[in-house]
């Protein structure tokens, strides 16, 4: 997109290839984030150009879609040679590619933390007024979450902690990008953290760090619901009290067994010694034994015990796996009442710092909602929607169905039963609503669960419910 502008320095009229960035420009410069930027101190030296004009040029590569960073210079319409777009930025010129880069590989981590604190301080603004909208508007906020790859060259040995994963089709070199975005009644879609990841991590394992991170950003919590932990607590309480008895019963037999075993060893020293002391006299004085002399009766008592030993040694290993079992499950009960009194008392913690909870809702795909991670989002305050990503709860559900199953239609090619307040089996950790989606494509039909949790009952409204998790798909497309 060419434009004319007209220079504010010479009053000559320049002509643009990037007129979004022109226009861009002259916002940074009216919001501040331009002057920001220009505040951080960068310990690098200046030849032709300051270092905080190459990290604004790599900013630009960032806002202009470059694929690379070399394109600044290369492109069929390089934005190093705009002087419009240089003084819609308030810079004098632009450096080479190679510049920014060698100004990005020499930045050290306070340095790259300032920069990412300037930038954070000028939206920041953008997002507390898009929360207090939101809040006003619909009574609540509602997040979206993903994980998604950001594949570079598979030959390259220069990036940083990358590693081989799954990214789109195939299996590629690179990051994982876990994102959380936020409804904004504005803009439809305002970001709110990008942190990256090796190529092989997988979206289960960072759930509870993009709740964290959504919460960091826009300042506002839920009301953890420390009801439900308490409940647990109590239960894993009761769990420790139970297993209690069997370990100190399993504990008195091994000290038994282990006496006797003892006492057996002892007794076959003894008579063991006695035997050979004994067959050394009759030897010397030339005695013959006898069936019930000295003797005779030190050989049955060995013979006795050689013959119980092995018995006991059994015994003791016996007893011994009994007691290393009941004392495992004793173990992970201590352990699982010690994880929820914590787990309750940040909860409560929580909640006594937050003295106004507002009401939120976590969307997230199938690929973090293993049973684990939905438990942890529903106790920490949050409406959750998302998919079950066990194959077992969607084989579950297809094998109650039966001709009384009512079924609606929510979509084209899509229709729902639902279950309100199930736990599919023990499954989950708490009750939740399942519905089974049908999508039929030709003479294909796919199946797939949908999982809600919040104070209402989706079931009651399957069409809404169908259409609220399917609008996370702002975030995929944002991503794409």
């Amino acid at each position: 997109m060419s434009e004319h502008k007209t220079s504010p320095n010479t009053g000559q009229e320049l002509l643009t290839q990037h007129a979004m960035l022109v226009l861009w420009g002259a916002y940074a410069q009216q919001n501040g984030l331009i002057a920001a930027l220009e505040q951080d101190t960068l310990s690098q030296k200046r030849r032709d150009h300051r270092p905080q004009t190459k990290i604004i040029e790599f900013l630009l590569a960032i806002l202009d879609g470059l694929p690379h960073l070399k394109d600044l210079s290369h492109a069929a319409h390089p934005v190093v040679k705009d002087q419009a777009v240089a003084e819609a930025w308030d810079q004098p010129g632009w450096a080479d590619h190679s510049g920014v880069s060698r100004a990005l590989h020499h930045l050290n981590d306070e340095e790259t933390q300032a920069i990412i604190d300037a930038v954070a301080s000028i939206e920041q603004p953008f997002i507390d007024q898009e929360c207090e909208r939101a809040l006003a508007t619909g009574g609540m906020l509602v997040y979206d979450a993903d994980l998604t790859g950001r594949p570079v060259s598979s030959t390259s040995t220069t990036y940083p902690a990358a590693a081989f994963g799954y990214m789109g089709d195939g299996v590629s070199l690179g990051y994982q990008a876990a994102l959380v975005s936020m409804h904004s009644p504005t803009y439809g879609r305002l970001w709110l953290a990008n942190q990256l990841h090796p190529g092989d991590t997988v979206s289960s394992t960072q759930a509870e760090a993009l709740v964290v991170a959504a919460e960091a950003r826009t300042g506002y919590r839920p009301r953890r619901r420390t009801e439900l932990v308490a409940n647990r607590l109590a239960i894993a309480e009761a769990v420790l009290a139970a297993a209690e008895e069997p370990y100190e019963e399993s504990y008195q037999k091994q000290s038994e067994v282990q006496d006797r075993l003892d006492d057996t060893k002892l007794e076959l020293s003894d008579w063991s010694r006695e035997l050979r002391s004994l067959e050394a006299e009759y030897k010397h004085s030339g005695r013959v034994p006898t069936a019930h002399c000295k003797l005779a009766r030190a050989r049955r008592k060995v013979a006795t015990y050689e013959k119980r030993l092995p018995r006991v040694e059994a015994a003791v290993g016996v007893a011994e796996r009994r007691m290393a079992r009941h004392e495992r499950k004793l173990v992970e009960a201590q352990v699982e009442v010690d994880r929820l009194r914590q787990r309750l008392q940040q909860l409560q913690d929580e909640n006594q710092s937050n003295p106004h909870p507002i009401r939120a809702q976590f969307r997230i795909d199938g690929g973090f909602a293993s049973a684990e991670n939905i438990a942890w989002i529903i106790e920490m305050g949050y409406d959750v929607d998302t998919k079950a990503r066990s194959r077992g709860v969607r084989d579950g559900l297809i094998a109650a169905l039966s001709p009384e199953t009512v079924w609606q239609r929510v979509g084209g090619n899509a229709m729902l039963a639902a279950w309100s307040g199930t736990t599919a089996n023990d499954y989950f950790t708490y009750p939740v609503d399942l519905a089974l989606a049908r999508y039929q494509t030709g003479k294909t039909v796919r199946h797939s669960v949908l999982v809600h949790y919040s104070d209402d009952e989706a079931t009651l409204d399957l069409e809404q419910w169908f259409h609220r998790y399917n609008g996370r798909q702002t975030i995929e497309a944002g991503i794409k």
